[in-house]
């Protein structure tokens, strides 16, 4: 039977949800235990968040002042030493911080990556998007080594939390660290509102909105109804939002239970990133545009016109 050591995501102390959606994937591979790997300067709150996540086994904690920031450079090693006690399966979060990390980790194990699980077949057999997510490839890792693979979070619910705690142990990797990589700073927007990447509303602007002050219409819109904000690679191309809001194939992967596009005409890189949604609805003014193709609901008008009035429709 396979044991999946899955590695957990945090920031500012707080568990991400991509790793409950980690262990959605690992449960489906039909494992004999799934463990939680929490890499932190001092990893008891967020061990105690990831130790209430159902199917999860056992929790192990690295806690020391090197892993104070998210450096692949630094987390990488302590992970593949982790791996090779008994591990068969190593998965990380299809996140910023997944991709930077598991290739890594895959190098020092000597095995090729899996990248963007988004069904398990069977314990080695996985399926993949490629070509943008307009073909799905079914991949088999070898069984001779360990399977290091990030998980497509858009396409896997998170795993509630249960009514017992997993136990929590604390793990030792005896590893040197390298010291070429240092952290400087971490620079980041701060918001109110709710992640993109774990949102169940979401509001994306395209490049029709002109302007960084005209995207204030998508801004208020979503305040209105509690969503987070994303945009097009149009849009943040032309400086209307910062990247960290790109939507996308070279943006975030999402899976909202509502996804609104306002002046987003649909480019293929763009759908790649909202395909799992639940709802789409689409405000364009060109009735031929490739977003209607795949929306629920479609506006066909002018969006300086619509959005103005379904704010304060929502305001009475």
């Amino acid at each position: 039977m396979s044991k999946i050591l899955i590695i957990a995501e945090h920031l500012d102390g707080k568990l991400n949800s991509s790793t409950a959606r980690c262990v959605s994937a690992a449960i489906a591979a039909g494992p004999a235990s799934i463990d939680v790997l929490v890499l932190a300067a001092d990893a008891a709150s967020i061990a105690s968040d990831a130790a209430r996540i159902d199917g999860v086994s056992k929790v192990l904690t690295l806690s020391r002042a090197e892993n104070a920031h998210a450096l692949a450079a630094i987390l990488a090693p302590q992970i593949a030493a982790i791996a090779s006690k008994g591990y068969s399966h190593v998965f990380a979060p299809s996140t910023t911080f997944g991709k930077d990390l598991a290739p890594r980790v895959a190098a020092l194990l000597g095995v090729a990556q899996v990248s963007d699980i988004m069904t398990v077949q069977a314990a080695r057999t996985f399926q993949r998007p490629i070509y943008a997510g307009n073909a799905i490839v079914t991949v088999e890792a070898p069984a001779s080594g360990i399977v290091v693979a990030t998980v497509r979070t858009a396409s896997w619910p998170a795993a509630a939390n249960g009514a017992a705690s997993a136990p929590i142990e604390a793990a030792n990797a005896d590893v040197s660290l390298p010291t070429h990589t240092r952290f400087v700073e971490l620079s980041q927007g701060k918001s109110d509102r709710p992640d993109l990447q774990g949102a169940s509303k979401v509001i994306s602007g395209g490049r029709a909105l002109g302007s960084a002050e005209s995207f204030e219409i998508i801004y208020k819109l979503a305040d209105r109804i509690g969503a987070a904000v994303g945009a097009s690679r149009a849009a943040v191309d032309a400086g209307y939002v910062p990247s960290d809001l790109q939507v996308g194939q070279t943006g975030k992967i999402i899976a909202p239970e509502l996804y609104v596009a306002i002046g987003i005409s649909g480019a293929i890189q763009h759908l790649t990133g909202i395909k799992d949604a639940g709802t789409i609805v689409a405000i364009n003014k060109d009735a031929e545009a490739p977003i209607f193709e795949i929306a629920d609901y479609g506006l066909v008008g002018d969006l300086f016109k619509i959005v103005p009035e379904l704010e304060a429709a929502l305001a009475m």
